[in-house]
């Protein structure tokens, strides 16, 4: 499966309890060859970058970082599996774990939205 993400958006979808990511946090992607990078904000995470890699079916890895709406600076690692939806709608099936605080793992969602 090959998968451009260069311009595309995505929202939260779902996460474990121990995660900062929600359905008010939106992200938007940019990809140059297998090269990865991104920007997310809202909910409670004020602004947050991603930077990582693309593998041939799709499938990304990366690291992150943000400032939580709380002052906090948190960073993780993470590996997303592509997904489509009956309906068309893309979804990224995340395995997650902070690098920073607890050192704690998680999973969550977040699905592709429609650019303004």
């Amino acid at each position: 499966m090959s998968i451009h993400y260069n311009g595309r958006r995505f929202r939260g979808r779902s996460n474990t309890a121990n995660g900062e990511v929600g359905s008010e946090t939106t992200f938007e992607y940019h990809q140059d060859g297998t090269l990865l990078w991104g920007i997310y904000s809202g909910g409670e995470i004020e602004s947050g970058h991603l930077l990582g890699t693309v593998a041939d079916d799709g499938s990304l890895s990366f690291c992150y970082h943000h400032r939580s709406a709380t002052g906090a600076l948190m960073a993780g690692q993470c590996s997303s599996v592509p997904r489509y939806e009956d309906d068309g709608t893309l979804v990224l099936a995340e395995r997650w774990q902070w690098l920073t605080g607890d050192r704690s793992s998680g999973e969550s969602e977040v699905e592709e939205v429609e650019n303004p």
